[in-house]
C-alpha cells in the first residue's frame, strides 16, 4: 500500500496488521478524486482506521488535521508508524479505543468522516455510529461522510438529514458518500 497523491505521494505504508482489510489503492484513488477540493483544509475523522491509509491520504492531499480511531493495538501502532513515515504526525492524533466510546469524547466537529469498518461489523454498531456522528455535532454542516461496505452487505440506517452524494464500486467493495 502506498499514498496515492499529495505531499507524501508514492510513500509505502507499513505492513497491514492481521485482521485488517485495507481499502485498495484503486478505491482510495477513486474516493479522493470524487471528493476533490472537499479535502483541502478539512478536519478529518478516520474511524476504524486500520493502517490509517484513508486519513493519511487526506492529510497528504491538504487536510488540516486528522483523528484516527481504532481499538486494535497493532492497528494503532501501524497508524503511528505511517504518520511518522509520511512526516504527517504533527497533524494526526491516534486514539486506541472503541469507535462508539471515541465518539463520546470531545473530538470537535469534522468536515470529512471516513469509515471503513470490518465487513462483518455488527449492524447495530454501524447504525449507532452513524447516529452518533449526526446527533452529537461531530460532522459540520455540509460535511462529507464516506462509508465502505462489501457489495450486497448490510447498509446502515442513514441519518434523516443526510443526503446520498454518490456510490462508488470497486471489486467487492462499495463506498457510499453522504453529505451532512
Amino acid at each position: 500500500m502506498r499514498v496515492i497523491a499529495g505531499s507524501a505521494k508514492g510513500l509505502r505504508l507499513a505492513a497491514v496488521p492481521d485482521g485488517t482489510r485495507p481499502m485498495s489503492d484503486r478505491a482510495r484513488e477513486g474516493l479522493f478524486s470524487s471528493l476533490g477540493t472537499a479535502v483541502h483544509d478539512a478536519r478529518v475523522l478516520d474511524l476504524f482506521a486500520g493502517t490509517g491509509a484513508l486519513g493519511i491520504e487526506a492529510l497528504s492531499r491538504g487536510a488540516a488535521r486528522a483523528v484516527f480511531v481504532d481499538d486494535n493495538p497493532a492497528a494503532a501502532a501501524a497508524v503511528r508508524e505511517n504518520l511518522n513515515r509520511t512526516n504527517l504526525s504533527n497533524r494526526g492524533r491516534v486514539l486506541r479505543r472503541d469507535a462508539r466510546r471515541a465518539l463520546h469524547k470531545d473530538l470537535g466537529a469534522f468536515d470529512l468522516a471516513l469509515l471503513d469498518p470490518p465487513y462483518d461489523a455488527d449492524h447495530a454498531l454501524l447504525d449507532a455510529v452513524l447516529a452518533d456522528l449526526a446527533g452529537q455535532g461531530l460532522v459540520s454542516a455540509g460535511a462529507r461522510v464516506a462509508l465502505t461496505r462489501r457489495t450486497g452487505s448490510y447498509t446502515p440506517v442513514i441519518p434523516l438529514d443526510w443526503r446520498s452524494d454518490r456510490r462508488l464500486s470497486y471489486g467487492d467493495s462499495v463506498v457510499l458518500v453522504f453529505q451532512a
